[in-house]
């Protein structure tokens, strides 16, 4: 809705409804405070049943904290291993046809990932053919290595050998569930029969990938919710397949070790990543891989210490979709890492991009807010972070310029802003944005950055009133084409629209340092021819204006050029006394002497209008 008129001078009054509102599904805490209990802390005990619920080292025995990942840091890429098209496919309500599943494979191998994860052959019709079209279109580039997944069954195994006859590198997902509750409640085994089941499996997947000679087949065994798994029983199954599976350096076996559902904080995932790390058998055949759920909202941070506790592969999806709360968000791991100094190793330059295709697959929204990606991650409404981001970017641009280097070559280090917006194909008019909670420094940085505009800093308060007054008013965003449409009616138009018009004026120099304006000048109503001298342009149009009865004095002057070139429009600011009341004025033209008369003759109609 554009904004027209010029917004009245007193603020619209604020109306609360009294009484309480009531939340009678809620049950306020209301228990005594604990006797322990620091003075400043009031929280009182809830009737939530928290009793029912065991902490992760009353499930499964936890690793020593003998640990040394605390101390390291990030310094490169894991081996990044998309599963959108499997494991993010299956947690959708309407799962991808074979269209989407093609865009999105396209999208992740134009991102650069090496290893994709692309289906489940063997749980649908859908799966198997997408495979099968990987296999008979060329579409799978030479460097990049093609992932399916199978439960420990032989008929699946079978079906997903089948699925992926033509394709030159191919790993295979092997899985099975081996924590206690699921041994016990879904497989009904023990863990000498579980783990029998397992090597039948493997064994069965070892002979199947043996009769197609020349094919590049590798292996990967998730033992699936492994957070939850006795850590001695997940050693004694993974290095058995180590063993059967012949790994060597030159051709390693996958140990993925998934989070299937988070139940401790990030440390303790930790903890049993460095435990696996360093107990493995022969440790240089393994890849160790990681697959962090979200569950506590701690997905990113499970991987990142898992990295340092010593994985060097992570499954994840592009902006965390999956089961429950989601897979491990690979967007933001990878741009934390870009964030440190640290090459993702995967392209980010157009997340934009990235989102739709994305959104588009999955039929899902990205949050507006989500790291990095979302459309509101890189704006700020707030006056204090606006100020703190235009004065960044200010400097920013000084630097670079006193470097000798581009604004986009140049270190980065604007307040707010982690990364540089334009380094994944944002753009800077998406940075600030205005509202009632927006100041002034946010106001002047789109005004300068959008309508080439520079507002005096004594200036800058003056329009910021105004445009509270309006988002007060109305409760919502200004866009910058409304800001600068604002900017117009306040002070542009006032030049002729108030009770003092030029309705012809002229000026020169008729003397060294004198000169004249003359002019026919219409006074709240009525013409007068008028002239005025003074030792300049402006100083003469004030005293033609005291001999139509207009006191005024100029208290401040600022002009600039809109943009770049000889045939810039100028803009130009007055701050003036106009019978006893100060105004702002502003005006607009390719000529610098009428914007400055303008400037003036605005500040003269805004202080005789009542607005200051």
């Amino acid at each position: 809705m554009p904004v027209t008129g010029r917004p009245s001078e007193r603020s619209s009054p604020v109306t609360v409804t009294t009484g309480t509102t009531a939340f009678p599904t809620l049950r306020t805490p209301s228990g005594g405070v604990p006797a322990d209990a620091p003075a400043w802390n009031p929280q009182r005990p809830s009737s939530m049943p928290h009793h029912r619920y065991r902490p992760a080292d009353a499930r499964v025995p936890l690793p020593s904290a003998d640990r040394s990942w605390p101390s390291r840091r990030l310094t490169r890429a894991p081996l990044w291993v998309p599963v959108d098209l499997r494991d993010g496919n299956q947690a959708l309500a309407e799962p991808m046809d074979a269209a989407r599943k093609r865009r999105m494979f396209d999208l992740l191998v134009a991102m650069g990932f090496k290893e994709i994860e692309v289906g489940y052959p063997s749980a649908s019709e859908t799966d198997f053919g997408f495979v099968r079209h990987l296999a008979e279109s060329g579409a799978v580039p030479d460097d990049v290595t093609v992932s399916v997944f199978t439960a420990a069954r032989s008929d699946l195994i079978d079906r997903t050998i089948a699925s992926v006859e033509g394709l030159p590198r191919t790993l295979v997902h092997l899985y099975t569930a081996t924590a206690p509750v699921w041994r016990d409640v879904v497989l009904g085994r023990s863990r000498a029969e579980l783990h029998a089941m397992i090597t039948d499996a493997a064994t069965h997947l070892l002979r199947r990938a043996g009769e197609r000679p020349g094919a590049d087949i590798r292996f990967e065994f998730s033992p699936e919710v492994f957070n939850l798994t006795e850590p001695d029983f997940v050693l004694e199954v993974c290095d058995s397949l180590t063993e059967l599976w012949e790994a060597s350096p030159d051709r390693p076996v996958v140990h993925n070790l998934p989070a299937t559902v988070e139940i401790a904080t990030p440390n303790v995932y930790a903890d049993q990543i460095e435990y696996m790390h360093r107990h493995l058998a022969r440790r240089d055949s393994v890849i160790l891989s990681v697959h962090p759920h979200n569950d506590r909202g701690t997905g990113v941070a499970c991987a990142e210490l898992a990295v340092l506790a010593g994985a060097q592969r992570v499954e994840g999806c592009l902006f965390g979709n999956g089961e429950r709360t989601g897979n491990v968000d690979l967007v933001t791991l990878a741009l934390n890492l870009f964030a440190q100094g640290v090459d993702p190793m995967v392209d980010f330059s157009d997340i934009d991009a990235v989102r739709e295709v994305v959104e588009h697959c999955n039929r899902l929204p990205v949050h507006p807010r989500h790291p990095y990606g979302g459309e509101l991650v890189h704006t700020a409404f707030s006056g204090t972070h606006q100020d703190a981001i235009a004065k960044g970017m200010a400097r920013h641009a000084k630097r670079a310029a006193e470097q000798g280097v581009p604004a986009a070559e140049a270190p980065w280090e604007v307040p707010y802003l982690p990364v540089d917006p334009g380094d994944i194909g944002r753009t800077y008019e998406e940075v600030i944005r205005i509202n009632s909670q927006s100041g002034k420094g946010g106001v002047a940085h789109l005004l300068r950055t959008r309508h080439g505009l520079d507002l005096p800093q004594a200036m800058r308060p003056d329009f910021s009133r105004t445009v509270q007054r309006v988002t007060d008013g109305t409760g919502r965003e200004l866009t910058a084409g409304e800001l600068g449409e604002l900017f117009r009616t306040t002070y542009l138009a006032a030049a002729g629209q108030g009770s003092v018009e030029a309705v012809s004026w002229s000026t020169a120099e008729t003397a060294p340092g004198v000169h004249t304006f003359t002019c026919v000048l219409r006074v709240d109503g009525r013409e007068h021819s008028c002239r005025g001298t003074g030792n300049g342009p402006l100083a003469a149009l004030t005293d033609a204006l005291r001999t139509a009865g207009v006191t005024v004095g100029v208290l401040g002057y600022w002009e600039h050029a809109t943009t770049a070139g000889p045939d810039s429009p100028a803009a130009a600011y007055a701050e003036c006394r106009v019978d006893g009341v100060t105004a702002w004025g502003a005006g607009w033209d390719t000529s610098v002497l009428t914007a400055s008369v303008h400037s003036v003759l605005s500040a003269v109609n805004r202080a005789r209008g009542g607005r200051s």
